[in-house]
């Protein structure tokens, strides 16, 4: 798996990464991370990346030709390696598990373009990115944020990522239903008791039980979901 990710913040993607699970896996050779300035690929003396909107309006939107041109760049290192051009933005399609689990499952490089500013050039998302999305219904001040959320959920699906590939089946989301609680040692502490079937060492009770406590999460937390899992047809 390899990302490669737009941005005029390079550093702001470097200091995420730098550390934990993904910062492992690219050490490892697992998967692939590489972050473009789009500041080199700007044209003229001050490489302008914005310029102002026509018609007018508040703010800069950024140009056309860096995008364009790094998106070039990148394709033209490994022409044959298939290339997913992701723009991320408010309007795209929701991010989520299932978007995730299909961008880890492609076997493509996955190209994010962090947007910036009041927005990037309309051309890029109608001739250059294959798809657009967005990380939720409100306004970040970047895509940086946003690109770092899908290298990171994605990157978890990606064998070798996690110490156990159980870790991300039980994840939460998987299944339409939140994970369920998890306790430690000690097992008793200022007078708050784990679940005595935790203890018990009875394997069958205790995934009873944890399936019990995530659905109950689950409908009083967010019913949409479970209550959609549970409507479907099920198979005869």
């Amino acid at each position: 798996m390899r990302f490669d990710v737009l941005t005029i913040f390079p550093q702001m993607i470097e200091a995420a990464f730098s550390e934990g699970v993904v910062a492992r896996a690219i050490q490892a050779g697992s998967l692939a991370l590489r972050i473009h300035d789009l500041r080199d690929h700007a044209e003229g003396r001050h490489r302008r990346v914005d310029d102002e909107p026509f018609g007018g309006g508040a703010g800069m939107v950024l140009k056309p030709e860096p995008i364009f041109q790094a998106v070039e760049a990148i394709r033209a290192e490994d022409p044959d390696l298939p290339t997913r051009v992701v723009l991320l933005s408010p309007q795209g399609e929701r991010f989520d598990q299932r978007v995730a689990e299909r961008y880890a499952a492609s076997a493509e490089r996955l190209v994010l373009i962090c947007g910036r500013y009041e927005g990037v050039d309309e051309r890029v998302r109608e001739h250059l990115a294959d798809e657009e999305l967005s990380v939720g219904d409100f306004v970040l001040s970047g895509g940086e944020i946003a690109a770092m959320l899908v290298v990171d959920a994605v990157a978890r699906l990606v064998p070798g990522t996690l110490g156990s590939p159980e870790s991300a089946e039980r994840e939460s989301f998987t299944g339409d239903i939140f994970d369920h609680p998890s306790y430690t040692r000690p097992a008793e502490w200022r007078g708050m008791k784990v679940p005595e079937v935790l203890l018990s060492g009875h394997h069958a009770e205790i995934e009873r039980w944890r399936r019990a406590r995530a659905a109950e999460k689950t409908m009083k937390t967010r019913s949409g979901p479970w209550e959609a899992a549970r409507s479907e047809p099920k198979e005869r």
